[in-house]
């Protein structure tokens, strides 16, 4: 089976042709032979002697770019002049920008925004603070917010190698549901530094989403800013994928004719996701669950010296199942994996109990691959887009964050987060559902606003919310 990347890539080639030495047709050839597939062609500069094209070229396996540039430069009489990805095209000076909302286009303006009529608008938010909602940006901003210390799954690469996922995180957030938010990653990976920093940066925002911070620390960070701030803080790692991933289970266990209460859960990697994901299945009734690490299954038989490790072992597996990953799947309902690729075998899968379920969410390798598996799952799901059933968190944040800031909710609770799941399953009607559609599209357009209407009404009941918006 040929390795394959993600989604392909596009890359623009620029050559330089001596139409006395060579012809177009040879470069095409090259190309084609080292896995290139032309997709656009321009010419740039032509005359007698040389000629010059850029050409756009997608690729699909690891390692074509590399076996391009060699193929091409060994042809006489064309020399090749740059290689640009468009993907670092499209990141050249970042990828958001800031606007105003109205021009400055004379003295009147000017006095209005600035100075000196400003001073007005900051006397009267400091004669009454919640003002800021109404008359600042505070009201439709949230922080994106991280480290760098464990970013997708490139792991701790600091906070200038974060930023682009973070601008990234920012136009997301904007598209789906119109929130402005801004990326900002912190030169330190000291805990009380960053709840500090966190602190003092949250009178201009709205909420606070915590990205791709490592654990354990993003935990003790999320509990601390939650308790210390009245904005809501949301650590989407943890959170978000929790959310997609119990709204696939819902639908996935409606396909299979299971209760959730009856059903056997094994969550593989008990990290910020997994510990997310176990809290959720708690709250939403699950009965039956053994977390798998590298240790292997956590029991309250043992002591562990992480602090979550410890709290799972105290708050899952009743039976006390004790081995690995194969006695934990023993009969198991449903595997969910949040931890490293390639770790799961057919034969693990067929000692299941009959119909499983498997959500092999490792990235960019899941846990096993779908064509695996296909004959012997019932539903399976992965956090890839090239697959059915993707778990994919920008199904959950816009919506949420939308939900949390149109009521101004204090934080975004577990209530929130269960309405959240239940709005994104509820977009696939009855009769649409079936294994290979489980979960809605990113695109579709009923999501955000199903899970804002629903955000915003578990705000009000379980007093979140600090105002009823107008629909």
């Amino acid at each position: 089976m040929k390795e394959r990347s993600m989604d392909g890539k596009t890359i623009i080639l620029r050559l330089e042709i001596d139409t006395q030495q060579a012809h177009f047709g040879k470069a095409v050839t090259a190309i084609e032979a080292a896995g290139g597939d032309i997709v656009a062609i321009d010419v740039i500069q032509t005359d007698k002697q040389i000629s010059i094209r850029d050409l756009t070229v997608k690729i699909t396996e690891a390692g074509a770019a590399e076996r391009l540039q060699t193929a091409i430069q060994s042809v006489p009489g064309i020399r090749l002049r740059h290689v640009s990805d468009r993907t670092f095209l499209l990141h050249l000076g970042g990828k958001i920008t800031i606007q105003p909302k109205t021009p400055i286009q004379n003295r009147d303006d000017l006095s209005r925004v600035y100075t000196p009529d400003v001073a007005r608008v900051c006397q009267a938010i400091e004669a009454d603070p919640k003002k800021a909602f109404t008359l600042t940006i505070k009201r439709n901003t949230v922080a994106v917010v991280s480290d760098g210390s464990a970013v997708l799954g490139l792991g701790n690469i600091g906070p200038y190698a974060a930023m682009p996922v973070m601008e990234g995180k920012a136009m997301l957030f904007k598209q789906f549901a119109d929130v402005d938010a801004f990326p900002i990653c912190l030169d330190t990976q000291d805990t009380e530094q960053i709840i500090a920093s966190i602190k003092h940066l949250a009178p201009a925002f709205g909420g606070i989403n915590l990205e791709d911070i490592s654990a354990p620390r993003c935990f003790e960070i999320e509990r601390r800013l939650r308790d210390e701030l009245d904005i809501p803080v949301f650590h989407d790692d943890q959170h978000g994928t929790a959310v997609v991933l119990y709204a696939g289970l819902l639908n996935a266990l409606k396909l299979t004719k299971r209760k959730i209460e009856d059903t056997r859960f094994i969550i593989c990697g008990i990290g910020a996701a997994g510990t997310a994901c176990t809290k959720m299945l708690l709250a939403g009734g699950a009965k039956h669950i053994v977390g798998v690490d590298r240790e292997g299954i956590l029991t309250a038989d043992r002591t562990y010296s992480h602090p979550m490790w410890q709290w799972y072992a105290e708050n899952t597996n009743d039976d006390r199942i004790s081995g690995g990953l194969k006695e934990a799947l023993l009969n198991a309902d449903v595997f969910i994996g949040v931890s490293a690729g390639g770790i799961l075998t057919r034969e693990h899968i067929q000692s299941m109990a009959p119909d499983p379920i498997v959500f092999a969410m490792a990235n960019p390798e899941p846990e096993i691959r779908p064509e695996l598996a296909e004959d012997i799952v019932a539903v399976m799901a992965t956090g890839r887009s090239d697959y059915p059933n993707q778990i994919n968190n920008v199904l959950c944040f816009p919506g949420i964050f939308r939900g949390a800031l149109d009521s101004r909710a204090v934080t975004i609770n577990e209530q929130m987060k269960l309405a959240a799941a239940e709005a994104i399953a509820s977009v696939i009607g009855e009769d649409e559902l079936s294994r290979l559609y489980i979960i809605p599209s990113v695109f579709n357009t009923k999501v955000v606003e199903e899970v804002r209407r629903r955000v915003i009404q578990a705000a009000l009941d379980s007093g979140a919310a600090r105002r009823r918006p107008r629909e």
